[in-house]
């Protein structure tokens, strides 16, 4: 959990600054996406091995959700369950929507079958974006799901803390605050994107 966990939050922090490139204008953010194309051995690596980490996130997520449903199934509620913050007690529920997140947005942006009106916008990646976002229903949803990945990687980041052994009683708040400040980053990051098109700033 903790290595695939590192990965994704490393992926989504890469993916973020990418995709901030819009406020550069259309030739930034277009020049990046032909710099990944002209990489595609490069590109489909990182593909694999995100394939790989989301399939390794799920499975042990899965079997961890199992594992504190059984030791809480019949017994009093433990001082960590009372303690329990709302990230750790939503994350399987955060999970699944961030899962069909993920599917909508390669539906969306990578395969171009989602809310695009059958428009081909061949490389010009700025245009795709803002035409996708100019959907009020598709840049609200993103803007749900992204809250709810905040919440998923505030919890997420302070378990890999944990999980490497480093976060003891005196840092644990600290840390916490690390995770919580890393997960609002993220999503403020990506929810930018969407708002500024809806606003008009992005056009």
């Amino acid at each position: 959990m903790a290595l695939s966990g590192l990965i994704l939050a490393g992926f989504v922090l890469g993916h973020m600054f990418g995709n901030l490139l819009m406020f550069q204008g259309e030739g930034a953010i277009n020049a990046y996406a032909q710099w990944l194309h002209d990489h595609a051995g490069l590109l489909w690596f990182s593909r694999i091995v995100l394939i790989i980490s989301v399939l390794a996130h799920i499975w042990t997520g899965i079997l961890l959700t199992l594992e504190n449903r059984a030791a809480r199934a019949g017994g009093p509620a433990t001082e960590a369950t009372r303690q329990a913050t709302v990230g750790s007690r939503t994350m399987p529920y955060s999970g699944l929507v961030i899962l069909a997140f993920l599917v909508f947005h390669l539906l969306h942006f990578t395969f171009r079958a989602v809310a695009l009106n059958g428009v081909d916008y061949g490389d010009n990646v700025y245009a795709m974006v803002v035409a996708g976002f100019s959907s009020k229903a598709v840049a609200l949803f993103y803007m749900i799901s992204l809250l709810l990945l905040c919440l998923h990687l505030s919890h997420g980041v302070s378990s890999v803390f944990q999980t490497l052994g480093l976060r003891n009683e005196r840092w644990r708040g600290r840390l916490d605050v690390v995770a919580l400040v890393y997960g609002w980053v993220i999503a403020l990051g990506f929810i930018s994107i969407p708002l500024a098109v809806l606003t008009g700033c992005l056009k």
